[in-house]
């Protein structure tokens, strides 16, 4: 006789399983949190994700990476992608107080993971690394149909626009008000008008 058949909205579980790591980070979540979110048992958790806890957490910063992917599209189609640019880190200051204390998964992935998973650690500096990319390739576009107008190399500014990103989801838990984030995020953007 055969068990129950495994039936489940793999986005909607991969979503919740997200937001578990998201907000207590990869060492400190425990299998049963994600059983108890994923409404799953550890049978069928290990049927699905064979690699355990941590294929599941590969999974969930691959949504992280889909969705920074879906950005750079709209990024290359847009009439003006420093605008885009710049309303993604504006974006930044309208969020609520429990997106602001989780911060961002990858880049916290980065601090958890040094010397714990290197794996881990480096997906998640490659999906940083693409971003970063992405700011440079936007930038050094803008430099050269003149919308920018500061001409310090590209590559130096979308690692400027990276280290930003990193610091401000620091910063944004040490002062999580939406006022005073957007105004240090004008002055920081400031450098790409």
């Amino acid at each position: 006789m055969r068990g129950r058949p495994t039936t489940f909205d793999n986005e909607q579980v991969l979503q919740k399983a997200q937001q578990v790591f998201w907000t207590k980070g990869y060492t400190a979540t425990s299998l049963d949190d994600l059983l108890n979110v994923m409404k799953m048992g550890s049978g069928s958790f290990y049927n699905i994700f064979k690699g355990g806890k941590k294929e599941l957490f590969r999974k969930a910063i691959q949504q992280r990476r889909d969705a920074f992917e879906e950005f750079k599209a709209e990024l290359y189609k847009s009439e003006s992608p420093i605008d885009l640019i710049k309303d993604f880190f504006r974006s930044i200051a309208s969020a609520d107080m429990e997106t602001h204390l989780k911060g961002c998964i990858i880049s916290n992935t980065v601090v958890e993971m040094t010397f714990i998973d290197q794996e881990l650690e480096n997906e998640a500096i490659e999906i940083l690394k693409e971003v970063e990319t992405m700011f440079t390739l936007a930038i050094r576009k803008a430099q050269a149909d003149g919308t920018i107008k500061n001409n310090t190399d590209a590559a130096i500014l979308g690692k400027y626009l990276i280290t930003f990103w990193n610091g401000i989801n620091v910063t944004r838990r040490m002062y999580p008000n939406n006022t005073i984030l957007l105004k240090q995020i004008e002055m920081q953007l400031e450098i790409i008008s």
